[in-house]
Formats: structure tokens, sequence, C-alpha cells
């Protein structure tokens, strides 16, 4: 499904604030692959994740999906068979509008004609069975602004949004980082749900490490732009959150992380 490989990116190039942010990332993606992506800031696992999504152009490598090359497309020309949610749950979608609109929105993104906008009552009555199974009590609420929900609402439909029309790839930025833990974990619940249903090969950058390893069937470790470990699901099901702290102790003993990356992670993923 996803080809990556000999992906280079460099930011700043030959200035005082160069980064090398990307250094020879390959890696294959199967259909229907659920992927979680760690490391410290500055590893280069949302940088992996804008590089798929088509943010910026790589210097060097390709980026194949579905048999086509993307590598020199932009990231609009992309959004065809591509959804992506962010951490801020109030992106990716219109604040004055309101959930059935957001939701009539996403339905008609890949029409490749002029699409017909009017909202049936047939079409409102689809989006009111899929918001009601968010469980979230908003079915009967599709004509409130979606600007006036809480921000775990909000997400749990930027997230159907998201799905609605199947995507070939669904990017995950940190989608519940911003969220409280009741509304974390019931995000997580859906997007387990959405990626199974739709067998959707999927990227999720998150710094939780609890999510990482019980979400997803592989998860990969990133440090210093480079792919350091890729941990399959039977590997996973054996592990710990500190066992996943250990293998970054581990990198410190050989200098590769600082003293300071370390108790970076501790605070964040413990």
């Amino acid at each position: 499904m996803i080809e990556i490989s000999g992906l280079h990116k460099t930011f700043n190039a030959n200035t005082v604030n160069e980064v090398h942010a990307l250094k020879g990332i390959s890696v294959a993606i199967a259909p229907g692959d659920f992927i979680t992506l760690i490391g410290t800031n500055g590893s280069g696992k949302s940088t992996l994740l804008n590089a798929v999504a088509g943010s910026f152009l790589p210097d060097q490598g390709k980026i194949i999906i579905d048999t086509e090359d993307v590598t020199a497309k932009k990231d609009f020309q992309r959004a065809k068979f591509m959804s992506r949610v962010f951490q801020n749950p109030f992106m990716g979608t219109a604040t004055q509008m309101t959930i059935a609109e957001n939701l009539h929105i996403a339905y008609l993104r890949d029409q490749e004609s002029l699409p017909r906008i009017r909202l049936d009552k047939a079409r409102c009555e689809a989006y009111r069975e899929a918001v009601k199974a968010l469980e979230m009590q908003m079915e009967d609420r599709l004509d409130n602004i979606i600007g006036s929900l809480s921000g775990g609402q909000r997400q749990a439909l930027t997230l159907l949004m998201a799905v609605l029309r199947r995507p070939k790839v669904l990017l995950l930025d940190e989608h519940t980082a911003a969220l409280d833990p009741k509304s974390a974990n019931q995000v997580i619940r859906l997007t387990q749900n959405f990626v199974e249903q739709g067998n959707l090969t999927t990227l999720m950058v998150t710094h939780s490490m609890q999510q990482a390893l019980q979400v997803g069937n592989r998860t990969i470790m990133m440090n210093k732009g480079e792919i350091i470990d890729d941990i399959s699901l039977k590997e996973k099901q054996r592990l710990t959150a500190s066992d996943l702290l250990d293998k970054f102790a581990d990198l410190r003993k050989s200098e590769r992380l600082t003293d300071e990356m370390l108790e970076e992670l501790r605070r964040e993923y413990i």
C-alpha cells in the first residue's frame, strides 16, 4: 500500500538552523496496517507523517501509495485518497457551520464533478445514524454549530468526517493529545473501531506509550530522523511502557540519546 524508500529531508539547509529531519527512511506499509509512531520531540515522527501527507516535498527518495508515485505531488493532490486528523480539535472543521453541514462537506470531498450541495432528508438521517454511533449524545443536535461543541465531541466528529468516504490512508497526528483522559479514551476506541471496520491503512503519531502498545499491529520507534525499531504485533503484546523506555535508555548508553531526552520521554509517556 505505502512504499517509502530512501527518504531524506533537510530544513533550513546551509544555515545555522539546518535540521536533517529525515535520514534515508525506508519502510513498507501493507494494506490495513495500523502503525503507531513514537519518539522524542525532533525524532522525525511528525515529519514522516507530513511527508506522507504531502505537506512538503522530500529532498531525496520516493513515496508510492497504492502503486502510484506521489513523491512530487502536493498535499491537495493527495487529498482524494487520504484523510488526516490533527492534534487540535478545532482544525479540520468549519467552525460556523452545523454538524450536518460539516459531515456533508466530508461526504462530498472526493467527487470529481461539481457536487450537489443540498442536504436532503435521507442524507440527514444517514448522518444522524453515523453520529449516534459515536455515543456522545449528538445525534439530535445536527443543526448545532460545530464550534459550540467540546473538544472531545469535535474530535470525534472530525474522526468521523475523516473516515466517512473510507480513505486509502488515514493519518492521525497526536489526535488525542489535547483531550482530557475520558475523551481521549473514547476517541481511541472510536479510532480502533473505524480502522478495523474499514480495514484502513493508518499511521498514528502518539505521545502515549500505552496507546503505542495497545493500538495497532506495528509500532515504529524513531530517533534523530531514523527508524530505530519496528515492533511487530507479537512483540508488542509482550512489552510494557517501561520496556519501551528501556529501549530508549539503551540508546542513551550508546550516546545517541541524552539524559534530557530520556527525562522528556518519562514526562510525556508515563
